[in-house]
């Protein structure tokens, strides 16, 4: 039942109309002058008639928020797109990139370490085998699919 339009307006009444404003002005309904005009108007209303007078040329609800229209085909509107391989190709290509930089760098460190202090253990492979080990078995073998 709509209320009565001559009933007087509480300050919750207000606000509520005021917070609805702000978010008209938030989507682009109104300008910020026209909310400046508008929030005065409410904060000077006296009754739920002039309250809904201030916000009767803007919508209730959000349109964007309504179910899609059944002119819609359905295909489209819930038909889910399959993934593309072109992401784990991507994907895989930069898991390789990272594995062969990061290596690059140790072995990099290591080699000048060689060249300025003689034999060193050549610790870079524990970083390299182990990594590239993981990698090429998710290359050969695949990764984990999501369903």
């Amino acid at each position: 039942m709509a209320p009565n339009p001559d009933v007087r307006a509480s300050d919750a009444d207000r606000d509520r109309v005021a917070a609805g404003l702000r978010e008209h002005c938030a989507l682009g309904r109104i300008t910020m002058d026209e909310l400046q005009e508008r929030l005065d108007s409410v904060y000077r209303s006296k009754t739920i008639g002039d309250l809904q007078r201030i916000t009767a040329d803007l919508p209730e609800e959000d349109l964007y928020q309504l179910p899609v229209p059944a002119t819609q085909p359905k295909s489209t509107a819930t038909q889910a797109k399959a993934p593309s391989r072109d992401l784990d190709v991507r994907g895989t290509r930069a898991m390789w990139g990272a594995w062969a930089t990061v290596s690059a760098i140790n072995f990099t460190v290591w080699l000048i370490i060689l060249l300025t202090s003689g034999a060193v253990y050549p610790w870079w492979i524990w970083v390299a085998g182990p990594w590239g080990a993981i990698l090429l078995m998710r290359t050969v073998f695949g990764g984990r699919r999501g369903d």
